[in-house]
């Protein structure tokens, strides 16, 4: 479904894609293999499921990492000084790349719209707990 998009934006949706799931990775990894955290880490495995756009031939066609304007690595990209940070700064990673593809997806797709601000907003449930539960 994602051909219905311009070409210029299906690199905007395939960045974004690869955010978002990479952002909840980071998260899942440290739920399970850390915090041993069976019920967070499930429930972070089924929300990256959900983050797909089919046929993927098309958003690969589009990606263009070599040109990429911002790849190399931003100093603010580099302060993390514990688990904390890096928990926090990749539920925001997966909440601002789920809410460019409920924006873009608005326009051609409203299903997928709804889909990605399901993800959003499961993202920030999760994150309260998570974060909030580091604390106690």
């Amino acid at each position: 479904m994602s051909n219905t998009l311009p070409p210029e934006l299906l690199r905007v949706v395939d960045a974004n894609l690869n955010r978002l799931k990479e952002g909840i990775r980071v998260i899942e990894d440290i739920a399970r293999y850390v915090h041993n955290d069976k019920e967070l880490s499930t429930s972070l495995k089924h929300l990256r499921h959900q983050c797909r756009i089919e046929p993927i031939e098309e958003l690969l066609i589009s990606r263009d990492s070599v040109n990429d304007v911002l790849r190399p690595t931003m100093q603010s990209e580099m302060n993390r000084t514990d688990l904390r940070s890096i928990l926090i700064a990749n539920y925001k990673r997966g909440q601002e790349s789920s809410r460019v593809l409920e924006e873009l997806y608005k326009i051609v797709e409203p299903s997928f719209s709804e889909r990605f601000k399901n993800i959003r907003y499961e993202l920030y449930i999760l994150e309260k707990k998570n974060v909030l539960g580091l604390d106690q």
